[in-house]
């Protein structure tokens, strides 16, 4: 028995969103195809633990790897838009950002752990953005960030459709946005 039908069926075509996007962007942004291969593949874990499994290990490696999604967006973004030192020291700031999520998010599997650190990357990625005034990009963060205060709310369209479900759908929503910001800067 699926124990809930929908939030499996909305991460898994989350999932398959993210998948797909991935294999459009590896040549041009291949940071952003780790950001959405990882958060390709918490979805479709974040599915399975929602629907069929829901054991530790599995939410733990769903949790890691969106912290892995949030590293990929967050550096092929900091490669876009910015140089020099900046870059370097921003790439740096990416990088043990992942290392310290992972570790207190191994120890602190909640989810609002992957909100809080998904928000610290939008804010970062947001301003990177400004200069250029890249409006699908910036598009991408607000809805990403709607998405996030949707899942953090529990606020629910129905009793077989809850905040997971709606979060995953508006994040659909905000990953083609990104995707067709990044278009823009190949």
């Amino acid at each position: 028995m699926i124990a809930e039908p929908a939030t499996l069926v909305t991460d898994y075509l989350l999932g398959l969103v993210s998948a797909w996007l991935a294999f459009k962007v590896v040549r041009g942004s291949p940071f952003w195809a780790l950001g959405f291969a990882a958060l390709s593949l918490a979805a479709f874990l974040g599915g399975t633990w929602h629907g069929l499994v829901p054991s530790d290990a599995l939410w733990k490696a769903t949790v890691v790897a969106a912290g892995v999604a949030s590293f990929g967006m967050l550096s092929g973004s900091i490669l876009v838009a910015s140089t020099g030192t900046a870059r370097v020291l921003l790439l740096a700031f990416a990088t043990i950002k992942l290392l310290a999520y992972v570790a207190w998010t191994l120890e602190h599997g909640e989810f609002i752990w992957v909100i809080v650190d998904t928000g610290v990357a939008l804010a970062i990625i947001a301003a990177l953005y400004l200069w250029s005034f890249s409006g699908w990009m910036l598009a991408g963060v607000a809805v990403s960030a709607l998405a996030g205060a949707v899942q953090a709310s529990g606020f629910a369209l129905h009793r077989h459709f809850n905040h997971n479900d709606l979060y995953h759908v508006v994040q659909i929503a905000a990953l083609l946005f990104f995707y067709r910001g990044l278009r823009i800067f190949k």
